[in-house]
This record gives C-alpha cells, sequence and structure tokens, in this order.
C-alpha cells in the first residue's frame, strides 16, 4: 500500500523469530514496523495462541501503516509465521515523511487506510460474535427447566473445559459470560445460570 521509499527507513534490521507477536490489538503506536522479509499472521490471540487467523502479510511490506495514519491503536494481533526482518520507523519520522507528501496521495492513503481499518474491524467484530453464538447455543442445548418452570443451566464441568469444547479460550468464554449478564440474558450465582430470556438467546445463537 505505501512504498518504502517514501521513508528513510534505519539501517537496523531487526529479527524476529517465529512465533514471537510483532504486534498486540489496541496497542498504542510509537514505531511502525516495515516488515522486510518473511511471513506475518494478522488476526486475534487466544490465551497466547493465534485461533483466530485474519490473514498474512508478506515483505515487504507496511505492517502497521494504516494505523498510523489514522493515529489510532491496532484492531489485530501480528504473530511472525516465519523467520522476519523488520525495520522499526519512530512514528514522529512516520508522520514527518507523511507530510512532505502531496496533499492528493495522503489524501488517497488516507482513504486506503480507513478502508482497510474497516475491514480488519468488522472480521474481528464477527469472531466476537461468532464466540457469542456458540456460548448461546451451548446454554441452550443444556438448559433444563427449574420447579417453577423457567430454564436453568447447571455447570457440571469447569469453565475451561466448557472453553475447550466451544474452540474458544477461557478468557473468552468468561468474558461472553459476562457480556450476557450484562444483557440481562443470564444471571445467578455459582454453578446455576438461570436463562429469563431464551428467546433472546435464540437469537443469538440463530436459531
Amino acid at each position: 500500500m505505501l512504498p518504502s521509499n517514501y521513508f528513510s527507513l534505519p539501517a537496523e534490521v531487526e529479527v524476529i523469530a517465529a512465533g514471537e507477536v510483532l504486534r498486540r490489538r489496541n496497542e498504542v503506536l510509537t514505531s511502525v514496523l516495515h516488515l522486510e522479509s518473511g511471513r506475518v499472521l494478522r488476526g486475534v490471540l487466544d490465551d497466547g495462541y493465534l485461533r483466530h487467523q485474519l490473514g498474512a502479510l508478506e515483505g515487504p511490506f507496511w505492517l502497521d501503516a494504516a494505523s498510523a495514519l489514522m493515529g489510532l491503536p491496532l484492531p489485530v494481533d501480528m504473530v511472525a509465521d516465519t523467520r522476519v526482518q523488520v525495520r522499526r520507523l519512530p512514528i514522529e519520522e512516520f508522520r514527518r515523511s507523511l507530510a512532505e507528501m502531496p496533499a492528493g496521495a495522503r489524501g488517497l492513503l488516507l482513504d486506503m487506510a480507513h478502508g482497510f481499518r474497516q475491514q480488519s474491524e468488522l472480521a474481528v467484530s464477527r469472531l466476537a460474535q461468532d464466540a457469542e453464538s456458540r456460548c448461546a447455543q451451548w446454554l441452550l442445548k443444556h438448559a433444563q427447566p427449574d420447579h417453577s418452570g423457567a430454564m436453568q443451566v447447571t455447570l457440571h464441568q469447569r469453565k475451561r473445559l466448557i472453553a475447550a469444547q466451544l474452540g474458544i479460550a477461557p478468557e473468552t468464554f468468561s468474558r461472553v459470560l459476562r457480556h450476557l449478564r450484562e444483557l440481562g440474558l443470564i444471571h445467578g450465582t455459582g454453578n446455576v445460570l438461570n436463562l429469563p430470556q431464551p428467546r433472546a438467546l435464540q437469537s443469538m445463537a440463530g436459531c
């Protein structure tokens, strides 16, 4: 998207091993990374693993230029898929070089960056919705009527095991349950969860 010859890249090249995290979601940028060689995966980390992959980037490529252009935190996590080489440009120098570009070129780059970021945010949002949908389906599947006829779920397993069944991290499962409580779709303490609005859960589950 952005030719590197518009910028004075530092001479120092950083070598990063496969599996290392280069960037984290919501990280505020103090530098911009230019991928010289190798492949980097974009996605969402769960429990230290990139369980949700949203694409791969191969050098030469600016890894985080879109967020830097817009002055926003990163929408995705980035992990080295192979051994990679990067050059790190301080964000002040990056912005200074941008300011020297013709106004028309800057406007075009900003438009492209906005579109690229919207796609990334939408993909991450869909991943979160997918986790909520799976949790809602699981709750409905295991729901039983109590003595008053209201639906409830008894958690007979640890949350970590339930999360594994759903294919999500335990932290994600806890976050979804917390969100469902905030929405009023579940309530209760201990191992028993009441489902006061099963129809709303069905809608979330896509039933």
